[in-house]
């Protein structure tokens, strides 16, 4: 089985849960019904970066939130898909589309209905505050929690691996 690494340097989409990834996966709400969400900036940078580098990402959510397109509006995220229960056909769909295959597209999600898309991609990725099932299926796990900079590692792992890292970290020199 080829490494984490090896999947990661073809990596072509990035496809992204919203609640317990880029978020801690806690809804906050106010008194008059709002509702809040935290996005962590360190994976915002990491998303542009890896967008700058050729590599197209995603959202992919149950739910639908005016929080959550801001929030990709703000990130050039040019695919969000809200309100999509089946993230498998929501990814299907997108790969199709892009004519991107499945071996060339690494999912990151967090609980049950982030599963199939897990495991049908090149490279499956979940946070330590996963669902265990879905931790025991995943391919990696990433050191930090969702909404605490585990999409910035997934976007600095795929970078490194596609030897992009170093030379942009050099820039900010």
């Amino acid at each position: 089985m080829k490494s984490i690494l090896d999947r990661a340097k073809g990596i072509q989409l990035l496809g992204l849960d919203v609640d317990g990834v880029l978020t801690d996966g806690r809804l906050y709400f106010s008194a008059q019904g709002d509702e809040l969400k935290a996005f962590n900036i360190l994976d915002g940078h990491g998303i542009k970066m890896l967008q700058k580098h050729g590599v197209v990402v995603c959202i992919i959510t149950g739910r639908k939130s005016p929080l959550t397109e801001k929030r990709a509006s703000d990130l050039g995220i040019k695919h969000l898909l809200q309100g999509r229960e089946d993230k498998l056909i929501a990814l299907k769909e997108l790969s199709e589309q892009l004519n991107i295959n499945f071996p060339h597209i690494a999912y990151v999600g967090d609980d049950l209905p982030d599963l199939s898309a897990i495991r049908a991609s090149g490279l499956g990725i979940t946070v330590p505050n996963a669902h265990p099932f879905v931790r025991k299926h995943a391919d990696w796990t990433t050191p930090s929690r969702g909404g605490e900079g585990a999409i910035r590692e997934v976007c600095d792992m795929i970078l490194d691996a596609k030897g992009l890292l170093e030379d942009l970290h050099e820039t900010y020199l």
